[in-house]
């Protein structure tokens, strides 16, 4: 069952197209994922299904409500994290989000929600005594006051240290299993691949490519690389004959394997090495990743 649908959507300010004509629908449940640069469009298209910029032309239904036409409800079903976020200055975390409970004409429970957060110990801080990943985590928070059907993270972990983001990716996936849908926008591709059930590829305003992770990998014919050494020559030929091999080379005195599919080469190459009475070592399978498929899609590396 989808809960969002878009259709034909498209922004223009003047003759600047910002969002032009794109279409998808987002799953009740699933974490669904935007990718692109900065400037391809995906903040954009978050503000419009959200209600906060208007649409020049197409539209958006979320939860059976049209966005232009039924905003107000719209405004009651989701919870957004926006890239940066302001707060009322001298309230601590707790008095914040009762604040924010009574803009929606809802009583909170601030300590059950700081405690989803894993903020509950910082209940009597301000924002400004938080760290990076402790304020987007406080957002976050903000978020979800009015127990949202589907929850909007826009860049949720930009500017964050490696081990903040993570923490980030562990909050976002217990708030799935939750039963939360989410859609969430980033420009980091491994942030993608571990979140994301599905992920739309935007750049320039455009929806070049949308499927799961690993289709999207299948379908942009990027193979997977498996290096390795032996102790004692193997026939060259005979690795290009090992299942799923596109082809086989040497070099360095490495071998270098490149396969369509490493589940079925990998253990034949084992069965192989132990016919040749060879040892196989310093093995490293590199497979395809979501860079490798912006970089086949657009013929450049995803920018900031």
């Amino acid at each position: 069952m989808n809960i969002i649908e878009v259709k034909d959507l498209v922004k223009k300010y003047g003759d600047f197209v910002a969002v032009d004509g794109i279409s998808f629908s987002v799953e009740q449940g699933e974490i669904f994922g935007i990718l692109g640069p900065n400037g391809a469009g995906k903040t954009t298209t978050l503000e419009m299904i959200e209600g906060l910029k208007s649409i020049t032309s197409g539209e958006a239904i979320l939860a059976g409500h049209n966005v232009q036409r039924e905003t107000r409800i719209v405004k009651q079903l989701i919870g957004v994290q926006l890239q940066a976020s302001s707060f009322f200055n001298y309230l601590n975390l707790k008095e914040l989000l009762v604040t924010f409970g009574a803009l929606y004409d809802r009583k909170v429970n601030a300590l059950d929600l700081l405690e989803k957060v894993q903020l509950t110990e910082k209940a009597k801080s301000q924002v400004k005594e938080l760290s990076g990943g402790q304020k987007q985590r406080f957002s976050m928070a903000t978020a979800l006051v009015n127990d949202p059907k589907v929850l909007f993270l826009d860049e949720p972990t930009t500017g964050l240290d490696p081990q903040a983001r993570r923490h980030m990716w562990e909050l976002i996936s217990g708030l799935n299993k939750q039963g939360k849908t989410i859609i969430i926008t980033t420009h980091y591709m491994e942030e993608a691949e571990v979140l994301c059930s599905r992920i739309a590829i935007m750049d320039h305003a455009k929806i070049i490519a949308l499927d799961t992770p690993k289709n999207l990998m299948k379908q942009s014919g990027v193979k997977s690389t498996i290096t390795f050494n032996v102790d004692k020559p193997c026939p060259n030929d005979h690795f290009s004959e090992l299942p799923g091999v596109a082809k086989a080379l040497l070099e360095d005195h490495s071998y270098r394997l490149v396969s369509n599919d490493p589940e079925k080469t990998l253990p034949e190459l084992f069965k192989h090495g132990h016919q040749c009475e060879s040892n196989i070592s310093n093995l490293q399978l590199r497979q395809p990743t979501l860079e490798d498929v912006f970089i086949k899609l657009t013929g450049k590396k995803l920018r900031d």
